[in-house]
């Protein structure tokens, strides 16, 4: 039994409130990081990952079981965070200053995450890859979903997913080249 669903019965069903955290504590920084991919910012894949935990604590969705509760989670985090981008389409300024902090601020929390320098460098190099892709490696490669599962958080087929982690492969091994380095698991 996936212990997320188990933990979030409790919490909704009885009104166990450790269920909540427990849910909070396992999947906050891999939801965040995640969604860090989406909005390109740490600071705000924080405050829809705060927002994501808030909607399981107030409106209590029920999860049908279909799939994974890490699927059904991140399916939520990804739709608060499409949200978040079409508000913010309206207006997007960031001053250099607070962009450099933000910046220090991803590097402190990607080190600590990340803790071998192949990794790290890996990381890197698929932050410079389109967004879908950086999605869908995470996803896959970081997150340990199936395919079916990462179809379902990103709304496309099976087979939609298969291609898009092969164009992202090669995309990621062609930036990781070009960098000077060669990642045997590619």
């Amino acid at each position: 039994m996936d212990n997320g669903a188990s933990s979030y019965r409790r919490f909704r069903d009885n009104g166990d409130e450790s269920g909540l955290v427990e849910i909070i504590r396992d999947y906050k920084d891999g939801l965040i990081l995640y969604l860090t991919s989406i909005v390109g910012n740490i600071q705000t894949a924080e405050d829809i990952a705060e927002d994501t935990f808030f909607i399981l604590g107030t409106k209590k969705p029920k999860d049908k079981g279909k799939y994974s509760f890490k699927t059904w989670l991140y399916t939520i985090g990804r739709n608060v965070a499409i949200d978040y981008i079409r508000k913010q389409k309206k207006h997007t300024e960031v001053s250099i200053d607070d962009m450099i902090e933000l910046i220090s601020d991803e590097e402190e929390i990607e080190t600590a995450y990340i803790k071998k320098e192949q990794s790290i460098a890996l990381h890197r190099a698929m932050r410079k890859l389109k967004s879908e892709y950086q999605q869908v490696l995470w996803l896959i490669y970081f997150e340990d979903l199936s395919n079916k599962d990462v179809a379902k958080i990103m709304k496309k087929s099976v087979s939609n997913i298969e291609n898009l982690v092969s164009r992202a492969r090669k995309s990621l091994k062609k930036q990781l080249e070009m960098e000077g380095f060669q990642y045997e698991k590619l």
